[in-house]
């Protein structure tokens, strides 16, 4: 799980927090939180762009336990606010550092934000990881207006619970089967 956004006073933490309760609860997931205000992350990058340079690709040194997250985990979920009808530059840069580490695996999305509750964020992602030939899950959640709507670090919605469950099951599947697919034939991206 990425915490995309490293602005002061985020309200990341507390729904990465929430949402890795209910990931552990599901049971299908050993779940790593990574969150991009404790990585060194650039917006410069290098001329040549990840995709050729494979493993090789000069990343700053303090980015290497990001970088290994990444290619250890079989999928993502991204907690992205929404910040000018998209998402941070923070999870852009950590995104556009790496290119391998996305391919052929699921990425999950729980999203917030004012009225529409992060899912401009979210549509931009999409497109963004379709590139990078990631699988995005079609469930995702979305906390609109969370300033309103969260206390004591959960949501008042009462079908929150079910809601994470349901993108959890979506994930752990297309985890399993991707895994299945990445070990049985290299993904020709």
């Amino acid at each position: 799980m990425v915490i995309g956004s490293v602005r002061e006073g985020r309200f990341g933490p507390a729904v990465a927090s929430w949402f890795a309760e209910q990931a552990a609860a599901h049971g299908g997931f050993d779940v790593e939180v990574v969150d991009l205000a404790d990585v060194e992350l650039p917006l410069a990058l290098p001329a040549a762009p990840p995709k050729y340079a494979g493993d090789s690709y000069p990343r700053p040194a303090g980015m290497a336990a990001l970088t290994a997250q990444l290619t250890a985990a079989d999928a993502f979920v991204l907690v992205t606010p929404e910040y000018n009808h998209s998402y941070p530059a923070s999870l852009k840069a950590a995104i556009d550092w790496h290119f391998a580490q996305w391919t052929a695996k699921p990425v999950a999305f729980v999203s917030y934000g004012g009225a529409a509750g992060g899912r401009h964020a979210v549509l931009h992602l999409e497109n963004v990881l379709t590139e990078l030939h990631a699988v995005t899950v079609q469930s995702g959640l979305a906390f609109p207006n969370y300033f309103l709507n969260w206390a004591d670090g959960r949501p008042n919605d009462a079908e929150a619970t079910g809601n994470a469950k349901a993108v959890l099951d979506q994930l752990s599947w297309w985890a399993g089967a991707l895994r299945k697919a990445r070990a049985e034939v290299p993904y020709p991206a």
